[in-house]
């Protein structure tokens, strides 16, 4: 499925994130060096944590997970993420986005680097060209692009690098102008 999984490491405690345990956990396991604290899986469908099992039983991270969402997942989540909540990650501070449209519990992350640098983590809630499936519903594609505006547009600058959980990065100046574009096609 080519599903992006990042990891994210504090500097000054090396305490260690995970954001989407999608496959592969040998993989993940041999990145992170097995230290893993915490691994947040952005949505529930089964390509984002294939290998959330493995990467649990063989680190002891904690399982977190958008709380409409947590049903979803093949092991129970230690925490349930609201949007407005915050993960901590050593000395980090990553926002909690709900994005719901994708699924009803979609999660994107924002990170503000001590150096200046801004990044979200988005899952399947916006990709560069638009934002993620919603299944041909009108009303789940309209939830999910307002709270992608509202949320992430309307808060966050444009030079925000978006990673999302498949395909290559872009940057919220990049996709701005298409926004009206998204909304006129529906999808």
């Amino acid at each position: 499925m080519d599903n992006a999984c990042y990891l994210l490491e504090c500097a000054a405690t090396g305490r260690r994130l995970l954001v989407d345990a999608a496959d592969d956990a040998p993989r993940l396991l041999a990145l992170a060096d097995g230290r893993v604290d915490a691994v947040v899986t952005t949505h529930g469908h089964w390509d984002h944590h294939r290998a959330l099992p493995d990467v649990v039983a063989a680190t002891g991270a904690q399982v977190l997970v958008g709380a409409e969402d947590a049903a979803d997942l093949p092991v129970p989540a230690d925490v349930l993420l609201r949007h407005g909540d915050v993960v901590a990650v050593g000395e980090l501070r990553l926002d909690v986005v709900g994005l719901r449209g994708h699924t009803p519990g979609s999660v994107a992350l924002v990170l503000h680097d001590p150096g200046g640098r801004v990044l979200a983590l988005t899952g399947d809630g916006l990709f560069p060209g638009g934002v993620g499936a919603t299944g041909g519903d009108a009303g789940r594609f309209t939830r999910l692009l307002d709270d992608v505006e509202q949320r992430i547009f309307a808060v966050l600058p444009d030079r925000t690098e978006v990673l999302p959980g498949h395909g290559e990065p872009t940057t919220l100046g990049a996709e701005r102008p298409s926004l009206a574009d998204w909304r006129a096609r529906g999808w």
